[in-house]
């Protein structure tokens, strides 16, 4: 049986042996091109220009000289094509889940807001339902908590009757409802409680990242130092250098800088962080540190247009413009309407990033910041079957996630 990318795939179709010709093969260092991809079971099992190995029975796909890219994982996303994983159905994240896929996304971290433990337990519970009739979207990686132990000053658009401090009375009755579903947890590391904070998710393995932070340099290397990893929309609601009795202390961003093995998530819209500073983030970081995330709300994938920030039932008023989504006032931006694939292009074009490294951003360094290289992040004998095809635009023609394709045009 022969599939050209263009052609609506059988999202039904059980795993099996799958053969991918004529692609142009991103790997970590170069390109390979007129490469075939051998798959079974949804997994790799070799990959180059020259096989030889019998395939007998394979599905054929014929890249056509497109490129072949490990799929895009997203490590921070609230939602998109109209739903938010807030709103609490399961129809939501199946839907948010299937618009992500359709521009390369294979693996995504459903990540929440500040808002009440019942509302967060009820978000567990949709997770688990979605995770098994998930088919046709980017398969759930876990479920990133990003509010509640937040500053207060440095808020932004989350929801101040739910900022508080981390007790342990608090995080033990989340991670006892959530269970193993947490992968990671953003909060600000200068709270008081959050040392304890650190040290029960250390032990539990959940990857802890500083976001919406007031700290001051000296806290955000002691937290580094206790085990956080990575630096939450670097450059949005993260301190820098401020003054206190006239002396200036640094703060997280120049962290960011300084602490080579620190991951820095970067909203890879060109608008959150504009051109200049993604190219002083390039050339500080590079790719081996820089993760690339679409922090989406709703409004990815979607016209121009009304939105909401947040649930569909209590968020907030928004409107999509120039690529954002921005307050109806336009005083400030109501969220992002990325893509992972957006990403990749705004890295090449802005960046002066390789291909290969802009793809790395949103591949193999997430999966390295989350522990799961092993089997996810780059096309490789041995590692799943995840893989995106897209032209010299970086438009996403095909997506597979485990040897099945879920996504065609």
């Amino acid at each position: 049986m022969s599939a050209q990318a263009g052609e609506k795939p059988d999202k039904n179709k059980p795993d099996g042996r799958v053969k991918i010709v004529n692609a142009s093969v991103i790997l970590p260092s170069r390109v390979i091109e007129g490469a075939t991809i051998l798959i079974e079971q949804g997994r790799i099992v070799a990959v180059g220009t020259d096989l030889t190995t019998p395939f007998e029975g394979a599905r054929v796909i014929d890249a056509a000289g497109r490129y072949a890219a490990p799929g895009f994982i997203d490590v921070h996303c609230h939602g998109g094509g109209g739903y938010d994983f807030s709103d609490g159905t399961v129809e939501a994240m199946l839907r948010a889940a299937e618009m992500h896929a359709q521009h390369g996304t294979t693996l995504i971290y459903p990540t929440t807001a500040s808002c009440s433990n019942e509302t967060l337990f009820r978000l567990f519970d949709t997770y688990r339902k979605a995770t098994v009739q998930n088919r046709s979207g980017a398969a759930f990686g876990g479920i990133h908590i990003e509010g509640g132990y937040l500053s207060q000053e440095m808020k932004g658009g989350q929801d101040p009757r739910y900022i508080k401090n981390p007790t342990p009375e608090d995080y033990n009755a989340i991670l006892a409802a959530g269970g193993d579903l947490i992968a990671r947890w953003t909060f600000a590391p200068e709270l008081p409680g959050s040392e304890g904070l650190i040290e029960e998710l250390a032990r539990r393995g959940i990857q802890m990242s500083m976001g919406h932070t007031s700290a001051l340099y000296e806290e955000a290397v002691a937290a580094y130092d206790a085990g956080m990893s990575s630096i939450t929309h670097f450059y949005s609601m993260t301190s820098t250098v401020t003054r206190r009795n006239a002396l200036r202390y640094a703060g997280v961003l120049e962290a960011g800088y300084l602490l080579d093995g620190l991951y820095v998530e970067t909203i890879g819209d060109g608008i959150h962080v504009p051109e200049p500073l993604l190219q002083l983030i390039w050339k500080v970081k590079g790719p081996d540190r820089i993760v690339g995330v679409t922090d989406a709300m709703r409004g990815a994938g979607m016209p121009d247009g009304p939105t909401v920030l947040g649930s569909i039932d209590d968020g907030v008023p928004a409107i999509i413009e120039d690529g954002v989504a921005k307050l109806p006032d336009r005083s400030a931006f109501a969220g992002s309407v990325c893509t992972t694939d957006r990403v990749v292009r705004n890295y090449v074009t802005k960046t002066g990033a390789t291909l290969p490294e802009a793809v790395q951003i949103m591949t193999l360094t997430p999966a390295r910041l989350m522990k799961i290289d092993d089997r996810k992040g780059s096309i490789a004998p041995g590692k799943d079957a995840d893989i995106v095809l897209f032209d010299d635009g970086i438009n996403v023609s095909l997506t597979m996630i485990g040897g099945r394709v879920v996504y065609g045009k």
